[in-house]
């Protein structure tokens, strides 16, 4: 049995007891497959309850995979997206958004690893022109790569920016359970009514085994979706075993006490931390991620103890927490960082 407490990533954590009883609970009988069963036509009904009646999801096996089907979905390959400069779609899914879109992708420079209309505009300077990719689509990340929040009032004003620009707001929404808790509000309030257009609904990173969603707020944009999953190697035959574990994640708000465990471990962990000379926290503490510039000569032997990733340079920790990190375990965290840096 794997003991070693790590810091790594809220994908290294295992899967939540009810999402294990909930795809041990799905797995009796024979039911129709690629989507066509009851576990899948409910958990449509249950998105439709979070994102309106008129909304569309999609059950998929990944948050690469949800990113690059929802940015496919609305774009066409002479266009280009718009995103942060830490974006997970520009520097961690290998070159695949661009592959399979055919689009550029644009970084915007980014504050705390937020973009806001303003940063966005000098970069659609070559809008009209028949030599340059055309802007259509932003994408921000929500919570972003480094666990900051955008607050409702810095989502509606990029859904209106794009919008006036004839463009479309995609949200990559891998932790946006870690958000909803951050700002005390629903899926709806973050998502519907600030006019997101597409979402990718990530589960994988807040306690389940696998699974994510694309959600469409405008339905046209669902139109050819279901050959776009299967032409996207997204298609799962056997998709109860996703669908089962959404619906329990949505169930009695699941979601909501896993994200609010995970964030509630990351200040407790900032914290203490910010109680140690030498140490700088380097991003605002949001949601589960901790941002941390340690003193180099710790950083091995703290890494051996407690796994985790360095950010940037020799120094820069990134330390995430998860729905199963207990308090003592970051307790332990901080009492060999005391002991080592004196």
């Amino acid at each position: 049995m794997q003991t070693t407490k790590s810091f790594l990533s809220d994908n290294s954590s295992g899967a939540h007891p009810l999402i294990a009883q909930a795809l041990i609970a799905s797995n009796t009988g024979h039911v129709e497959a690629y989507g066509l069963d009851s576990y899948t036509r409910a958990l449509e009904k249950r998105f439709a309850e979070h994102f309106g009646k008129n909304s569309k999801s999609f059950p998929v096996f990944s948050g690469t995979g949800a990113n690059v089907l929802a940015l496919a979905s609305a774009t066409r390959s002479f266009q280009a997206i718009v995103c942060s400069d830490m974006a997970h779609i520009d520097h961690s899914e290998t070159g695949a958004p661009e592959k399979f879109t055919g689009c550029k992708l644009i970084g915007v420079p980014s504050i705390n690893g937020k973009i806001s209309p303003e940063s966005i505009t000098p970069f659609l300077s070559g809008r009209g022109s028949m030599h340059a990719s055309q802007p259509s689509l932003i994408s921000i990340s929500q919570a972003t790569e480094v666990g900051t929040v955008y607050t409702l009032k810095e989502i509606r004003a990029l859904a209106d920016f794009a919008h006036a620009q004839g463009m479309k707001l995609h949200m990559d929404g891998a932790r946006i359970s870690n958000a909803a808790v951050a700002l005390s509000c629903s899926f709806s309030e973050m998502v519907r009514d600030c006019e997101v257009d597409i979402l990718s609904f990530g589960g994988t990173k807040n306690g389940l085994f696998f699974g994510d969603a694309v959600t469409f707020l405008d339905p046209a944009l669902a139109d050819g979706f279901l050959y776009l999953r299967k032409h996207g190697l997204q298609l799962a035959s056997k998709m109860r075993f996703i669908s089962a574990q959404l619906l329990a994640f949505l169930e009695n708000d699941l979601w909501k006490d896993l994200a609010t465990h995970a964030n509630a471990r990351a200040t407790q962990l900032k914290s203490g931390l910010e109680q140690i000379n030498g140490v700088q926290i380097v991003y605002p503490v949001e949601t589960n991620a901790v941002f941390v510039e340690l003193p180099l000569r710790v950083v091995g032997p703290l890494q051996k103890e407690f796994p985790f990733h360095l950010w940037k340079g020799d120094n820069q920790a990134r330390l995430m927490t998860s729905f199963d990190t207990r308090p003592e375990d970051v307790e332990d965290f901080l009492a060999l960082a005391r002991e080592l840096i004196g």
